[in-house]
């Protein structure tokens, strides 16, 4: 499988557009749309940008065997909501994802005086 194929396939493993894609890692619609069809190849950066936006490797992305997932990544299998909470905040614009990571320290937080307290 190609680099193009690749990207189309997670593309659509997630059911998203291409401008959605294109508008997370900061390029154009046009631009990403030349990735699928192997028209263009990605710079480095956008390589970076695609694996953490897909959350896999490097390797994976230009045609590696294994979708293997970043190792800074939190397991998707490590709880049952993991991937679905990293999508929603996929879709926040920057404000609103600030806002929800606040929240999260926020819960912990408290969560964390509760446990001394008690």
């Amino acid at each position: 499988m190609n680099m193009g194929e690749r990207l189309r396939e997670l593309r659509l493993r997630r059911k998203i557009s291409q401008e959605e894609v294109a508008r997370h890692i900061g390029i154009t619609r046009s631009a990403y749309s030349h990735y699928e069809i192997n028209n263009r190849q990605p710079v480095y950066e956008t390589l970076i940008k695609l694996a953490a936006f897909f959350d896999v490797s490097l390797d994976y992305i230009i045609g590696g065997t294994q979708p293997a997932a970043r190792s800074d990544a939190p397991s998707p299998n490590a709880m049952p909501d993991t991937r679905e909470i990293l999508t929603l905040l996929q879709k926040l614009n920057h404000e609103q994802r600030k806002q929800s990571l606040a929240l999260i320290h926020n819960l912990i937080r408290q969560e964390r005086r509760a446990d001394d307290s008690g």
